[in-house]
């Protein structure tokens, strides 16, 4: 997570997934998130917490 920010970057989390809902097109597993926002910003918005449930995707390739 880069530093200042409040919250995971859901495009390289294992739970994050594109829905065909047009309305509301990114949706997390674990929460039941569906939303226009990233995910992890609904999560931070309702509970006041960094989303505790982050996991980097292993299909997300390494720039290294």
């Amino acid at each position: 997570m880069a530093e200042g920010r409040k919250h995971p970057d859901c495009l390289s989390c294992r739970y994050f997934s594109v829905t065909w809902d047009p309305r509301f097109p990114r949706s997390c597993s674990v929460f039941g998130v569906k939303s226009r926002l990233l995910p992890s910003v609904v999560v931070f918005r309702a509970t006041g917490h960094i989303c505790p449930s982050y996991e980097r995707s292993p299909k997300v390739r390494s720039d290294s």
